[in-house]
């Protein structure tokens, strides 16, 4: 039997957020709590670029752009969608979530996803640095682990090279 697992290293890795702004006091919280975990891994700050996008329908379209560059180990997107009285949130949560995991799995770079839908905006903040941590940082280490991991998944002979990457 063959195991493979990645591990959050960062050194010599290029990463790429994309960040909404709706709800931005709640997605900063995320992007701050991301940063700080790639840089605690050893991502060094000029090899992370910040995409700001209005809301959490639109992180896909510059996730693929993103993607598409060959320039990025991973992608970390961030956002928040708090249930309301329609069925917007519905279909906002819904078509981030698949866009998101459709750049994934086109373009075979690990895209991370953490666009909290939450039932308040209460939620949201608990999960943005309050009492159920900050998932920006979770984030952080799931792209990181998932890079790594396709680095080492079996039949390569070396890591993957990608553009811009160090390693």
């Amino acid at each position: 039997m063959t195991e493979s697992r990645g591990a959050p290293e960062g050194a010599g890795r290029r990463i790429g957020v994309v960040v909404a702004r709706f709800h931005e006091h709640v997605t900063a919280k995320l992007l701050e709590g991301a940063l700080g975990g790639l840089r605690a891994h050893g991502v060094a700050d000029d090899a992370v670029d910040v995409a700001w996008v209005p809301g959490a329908f639109e992180i896909p379209l510059v996730a693929r752009q993103l993607a598409s560059t060959g320039g990025y180990d991973a992608l970390i997107c961030l956002g928040a969608v708090v249930r309301g009285e329609t069925a917007h949130f519905d279909l906002v949560a819904g078509e981030a979530a698949r866009g998101i995991a459709d750049v994934g799995r086109t373009t075979g770079i690990p895209v991370v996803f953490e666009v909290l839908a939450t039932e308040s905006l209460a939620d949201a903040e608990a999960r943005a640095g309050g009492a159920h941590g900050n998932k920006g940082w979770d984030a952080a280490e799931a792209a990181l682990e998932m890079a790594d991991l396709l680095d080492r998944l079996p039949g390569l002979t070396q890591p993957v090279q990608r553009e811009g990457s160090t390693r």
